[in-house]
């Protein structure tokens, strides 16, 4: 059997991306069953001095990963920062690269997750602006990021997960007092993902506590309804080693949980932590 194969784009070669990427290929804690084909980086770039160039360079590279994939010559994609700034100013039509992702492998739903030693969570809307977020959110879309993420923690947890299912408003609506998507959205759908069976389900939960209780170990992933609301506590505790992973695809695609960091790149102070954990996890789903 031959051993799986994990590309790795350097996301903007402007950015830390090509140093942290250095140092963990270099890690004696690379898992050693997989092989690592890190895409060719084309040169003129300057580390710190992002431009047309690397911005297209890094383009370039997600068009080769989604490629590779769908040809079969690679079993799953570790991609390098990128700065959606600098991609959308040469044309890229995606808020990020989730969305890429998820329209050039032609995958139906997809959620994005976050992964640390501490938290994980998912998220029913992503990059959209926050005054979008209630008129976004339905049942449909939260049932189906909910059983997303139930099947990444039970692969992860190796029994039935449990989940926290947080609240939009303050004080998860206080009961109507604060807002009504708790009650007419959220609640419903927890119920309908609690009948499938697949992860025990529980909330709406306060959003301002419960990150405490699954920091704790009472929960294996909380699912969130906005961006900010899973990224700022799992930023606060895992921002060196908190992954980024697109579910749903049918092949993975991974992330360090960190942007470009133009102002330290080419000092090799970067901490390249999150970019090995984001290898080791690679190498953990497709083995």
């Amino acid at each position: 059997m031959s051993m799986p194969r994990i590309l790795i784009t350097s996301g903007d070669p402007a950015g830390i991306g090509p140093e942290v990427i250095t140092a963990a290929l270099a890690s004696s804690e690379l898992p050693d069953h997989c092989i690592y084909e890190w895409l060719p980086v084309p040169g003129g770039s300057i580390p710190g001095k992002p431009d047309q160039h690397s911005a297209r360079i890094a383009w370039d590279a997600l068009e080769e990963s989604a490629r590779r994939l769908n040809e079969g010559s690679a079993d799953a994609v570790v991609t390098g920062p990128v700065s959606k700034e600098q991609l959308q100013a040469i044309g890229f039509p995606y808020p990020g690269q989730t969305e890429f992702f998820t329209d050039r492998l032609k995958a139906g739903e997809t959620a994005m997750c976050l992964s640390g030693n501490h938290l994980t969570v998912g998220l029913v809307t992503i990059h959209i602006p926050l005054a979008d977020v209630a008129r976004t959110l339905s049942i449909g879309k939260i049932i189906a990021k909910g059983k997303l993420l139930a099947e990444f923690a039970q692969r992860r947890a190796g029994r039935l997960p449990r989940i926290a299912v947080c609240g939009l408003n303050p004080h998860a609506g206080e009961n109507g007092a604060f807002g009504s998507e708790e009650l007419e959205i959220i609640a419903p759908a927890i119920a309908v993902l609690n009948e499938g069976g697949i992860a025990q389900f529980s909330g709406p939960h306060v959003p301002d506590a419960i990150f405490r209780d699954a920091v704790s170990g009472k929960y294996d992933a909380v699912l969130c309804m906005y961006h900010d609301q899973g990224l700022i506590p799992l930023k606060l505790l895992d921002f060196d080693n908190a992954v980024n992973i697109t579910l749903g695809l049918p092949k993975p695609r991974l992330s360090p949980d960190h942007g470009t960091a133009f102002a330290i790149a080419g000092k090799n102070i970067a901490h390249h932590a999150s970019m090995l954990r984001a290898l080791q996890l690679a190498a953990e789903m497709v083995k």
